[in-house]
């Protein structure tokens, strides 16, 4: 029986819908989202790209992902903090990536904020990591009602307000929970894909900074 939001793959095996059956976007479901992640570089380059995909597709954006990391250095955010008005008006020249001057302004400032918070925590990813929800805030069912009813959590609302505290910006709570499903910090792959009972153990054998 088929389910929502769920299509069968040529070889056979079940996988969540929203890949559309674009090779690159599959590889994409496959191989990265929702697999732990602690690298604090990564991290930092999920999270100012969910911010340039506000208002847009998140394919637009992966397929633009070379050349955003080209654009800011590799997401090194010790080296984007020393960006300066030069940079900024180079990254809006350049028809590669997202041309928003106020998102580029953004991981910059992100990037400086991103020191401070490595600077107090030892990490980016033990202060993110520290924001995964336990089983008890989790949906016993994670089906595709399920995950469009719950465009943001109330852990996403919670880290969405520390990080404004600590001055970053485009870090909203729809924002910050796409960054979580596609870091790890939650398993949103529905029933019936593969990749859910995959998911499901790495996070069990993953070492939490």
């Amino acid at each position: 029986m088929e389910k929502p939001g769920i299509i069968i793959g040529e070889d056979g095996r079940g996988r969540c819908a929203w890949h559309g059956g674009l090779e690159d976007y599959r590889h994409y479901h496959d191989a990265e989202w929702g697999r732990p992640v602690t690298d604090d570089f990564r991290l930092f380059e999920k999270i100012c790209l969910e911010g340039f995909q506000s208002g847009l597709s998140w394919l637009t954006i992966l397929r633009k992902r070379e050349n955003f990391r080209a654009a800011f250095a590799g997401f090194d955010f010790e080296k984007v903090a020393q960006f300066g008005e030069e940079d900024i008006a180079r990254c809006v020249a350049d028809a590669g990536i997202i041309r928003h001057r106020g998102k580029i302004v953004s991981t910059i400032n992100n990037a400086r904020r991103a020191i401070a918070l490595r600077d107090e925590f030892g990490s980016l990813a033990k202060f993110f990591w520290s924001f995964e929800p336990g089983a008890h805030e989790r949906p016993g069912v994670m089906d595709l009602e399920t995950l469009r009813a719950n465009p943001t959590t109330p852990v996403s609302v919670k880290l969405s307000k520390d990080l404004k505290k600590r001055g970053w910006t485009f870090v909203g709570p729809t924002t910050v929970y796409a960054f979580m499903q596609a870091m790890g910090m939650v398993n949103d792959h529905l029933d019936g894909c593969f990749c859910q009972g995959e998911v499901d153990t790495l996070r069990l054998n993953f070492r939490r900074p």
